[in-house]
């Protein structure tokens, strides 16, 4: 288990945030995901917009934080993305969901960095941080081929709601399935923060030892 802690992204950040995102895409979902389409992202446009997330959120409940590993020199390793969950977490023709459901845009974990608890950490803090914003349930998006993630968010008490949808990406359609979990369970990790391992606050991994995440939306 590395050492390491959780805490809100920086402005400068961006382009680190970026560079993990489009390294972990291209790793974990080649298989998944149209080549031409992996080749085509710009990392300085998901720079951008990543920029405007931490600098600019929508609403005070959405949230970018980061996991970091210490060594000799801190190093980013992964980062979670959320918000009340709005369209894009809707299955076809579903209805809103309540404003008590938070929804998480992106979870991921730069491969080398994987199996070191930080996928945990990252996860814990995120349901302490929804559980302060009033939300009492949470859902994510997962590929169905990506049998990393769903295990990493099942051992952690995520389990399918029974929504499910295909995207299509340049013409091919990639099905997914949404989990949930509810938040007022006490056996969910992260009721108090401390498992966010933030300076200060403690430290170690929330949950099962489980696989870091590949990506969860």
């Amino acid at each position: 288990m590395a050492i390491g802690y959780v805490r809100p992204a920086r402005p400068g950040e961006a382009a680190e945030i970026a560079r993990i995102q489009l390294a972990t895409w291209r790793t974990a979902y080649r298989r998944l995901i149209p080549r031409q389409v992996l080749d085509g992202l710009d990392e300085a446009t998901m720079a951008e917009q990543w920029a405007e997330a931490i600098t600019a959120p929508p609403t005070p409940r959405h949230h970018v934080l980061i996991a970091v590993e210490q060594a000799e020199r801190d190093h980013t390793v992964g980062f979670v993305a959320t918000g009340p969950a709005d369209d894009d977490a809707l299955a076809p023709d579903e209805k809103p969901l309540p404003d008590t459901v938070a929804a998480v845009t992106d979870m991921l974990v730069e491969p080398r960095w994987g199996r070191r608890g930080h996928g945990s950490r990252l996860l814990s803090a995120a349901v302490a941080m929804w559980r302060a914003d009033g939300f009492d349930t949470a859902v994510a998006w997962v590929f169905e081929q990506d049998p990393a993630t769903r295990r990493f968010l099942t051992s952690a008490g995520w389990a399918p709601d029974g929504e499910a949808r295909a995207l299509d990406i340049d013409d091919l359609l990639v099905p997914q399935l949404r989990l949930h979990v509810l938040l007022q369970d006490p056996d969910v990790p992260g009721g108090d923060g401390r498992d966010a391992g933030a300076p200060g606050q403690g430290g170690g991994a929330a949950g099962p030892d489980a696989d870091d995440p590949d990506g969860a939306g």
